[in-house]
């Protein structure tokens, strides 16, 4: 029998998502953590599990090059929280459609992305953009929100 090393807790999950983000803004200008942690709080209040809740914490991680594959491949997460952390990290060139889909196939990532995508699309959040960024954020949400419907 191997002895398998304690999961991370939801507080350890945080404060390595808050290091790996260190330094990193959003588009407004602050720190990128205030987002991890809104996106945290909504799958929370949607009553999602520490699986998902740890998956929100990264849930950029590796799309934004805060974490390694490798490295989350690595780390005391459960293999469902990974899997909902890769379902959610986006590719260069890739189309919505398969984005979406891959989303829809992970069990648990569809709650976490709604979290994402409400935090993401809060007008409080889009009204200190300017007036095209705002547009085309806007509309790419509400695309993304129309294929996870599917």
């Amino acid at each position: 029998m191997t002895d398998v090393p304690p999961r991370l807790t939801l507080t350890e999950v945080e404060a390595l998502a808050r290091a790996a983000h260190e330094g990193q803004t959003d588009k407004a200008g602050r720190p990128y953590a205030e987002h991890l942690a809104a996106v945290a709080e909504g799958v929370r209040a949607r009553g999602g599990d520490p699986d998902q809740i740890a998956a929100a914490w990264l849930h950029d991680a590796v799309e934004d090059d805060a974490l390694s594959a490798a490295r989350l491949a690595a780390a005391a997460l459960s293999d469902r929280t990974k899997a909902i952390v890769l379902a959610l990290t986006g590719h260069p060139g890739e189309q919505p459609e398969a984005y979406a889909a891959r989303i829809l196939a992970t069990p648990g990532a569809p709650l976490v992305k709604e979290a994402d995508l409400a935090h993401n699309a809060d007008p409080a959040r889009l009204a200190v953009l300017d007036g095209p960024t705002r547009k085309r954020l806007t509309e790419k949400y509400a695309r993304m929100r129309g294929l996870l419907r599917q």
